[in-house]
Order: structure tokens, then C-alpha cells, then sequence
């Protein structure tokens, strides 16, 4: 939780339909798509509320995926087991909604994916993010994250690193 909000999964009261930040497909995605992806098991959603309030300010998708050892940094592999795919945990869409913007929102709704990859009873390598421009992959590199080998927007960062960061 940040201070004045909190991080839960999306519910029937929360109120989507007034969310926007500013990139259409994001907001409605979120009106018309997410609740159709958590019924199917296809991906979960967190949102950030206002505390005592159902209107979202903040959310992020969460669900299972896997990288191509190949894809990774030859850094990255060296001390890894020789397996084809390793297992983890996509970020499929992180949004703030303008309101809320420039409160480090974005920050605490990553930091909660982090959390909860760490937390899984599944094992997870490594988050997975596909920044939809280039401020967006700054916000993730500034948070640790690095490219896959030849594909500057889709970035990773593997749990023992978040691990020992979030321990501190």
C-alpha cells in the first residue's frame, strides 16, 4: 500500500468507466477487456484506489509466461540451468490515471507486481514488461530492469535481483 491508497484485485464496485491516462487502448482495455481476462484465467488485475474510495486510479495485469533462454543476455545465462524457457511473470499493462499522476503510483503498482512475483507459490525467473514507448521503458530501466538481447522494448528483471533489492 502507498499512502492514501490501496492494491487490490478488481472488483465488480470498482468504478472504471471515468479512469484515463492518456493512452486510449490502456483505458479501455480496462472498461471493456479486463474483467472478460480475469474471469478466463488469462491474466489478473490489480488496481490502486483512493482509500475508502472504488474509483481506480492505478492498475496493472498480471499472468504467466515464459523466456527463451536464448533471448536473454549472455551475462544473464552463464550461471543458469541449460533449460530451453524459464519461467515468468508478465506485466501486461501498468497505467495511471491522469488524476493521479506524479504520485509515484506507477512506482508502488510495480513494486506490488514485484512483491507478488517474489510471493508466488509458482517459481518465477524473472518479470517481464513490454514498454509501449520509450518513457515507459526508461520508468522500467530506472527500476532495474534490462532489455532482452536485440529487443530494446521488451524488458526483464529476474526475481533474485528484485529479491535482493526489495530486502534490501
Amino acid at each position: 500500500m502507498i499512502a492514501g491508497f490501496v492494491i487490490a484485485p478488481l472488483a465488480a464496485a470498482h468504478d472504471r468507466q471515468t479512469f484515463s491516462c492518456g493512452a486510449d487502448p490502456l483505458d479501455r482495455y480496462l472498461r471493456t477487456q479486463a474483467t472478460q481476462d480475469v474471469r478466463r484465467h488469462i491474466a489478473s488485475c490489480f488496481v490502486a484506489s483512493p482509500v475508502e474510495s472504488n474509483v481506480v486510479a492505478g492498475y496493472y495485469t498480471f499472468s504467466a509466461a515464459s523466456i527463451p533462454v536464448a533471448d536473454l543476455p549472455e551475462e544473464q545465462t552463464r550461471k543458469l540451468p541449460r533449460y530451453p524457457v524459464l519461467p515468468a511473470a508478465l506485466i501486461g499493462r501498468l497505467a495511471v490515471d491522469n488524476r493521479y499522476q506524479g504520485q509515484n503510483l506507477g512506482a508502488a503498482l510495480l513494486f506490488d507486481a514485484i512483491a507478488r512475483a517474489i510471493r508466488a507459490d509458482a517459481a518465477v525467473f524473472a518479470l517481464i514488461v513490454d514498454a509501449k514507448d520509450e518513457a515507459a521503458a526508461r520508468f522500467y530501466r530506472h527500476h532495474g530492469f534490462e532489455a532482452f538481447s536485440g529487443r530494446a522494448a521488451r524488458l526483464f528483471l529476474p526475481v533474485a535481483t528484485a529479491k535482493r533489492v526489495v530486502e534490501g
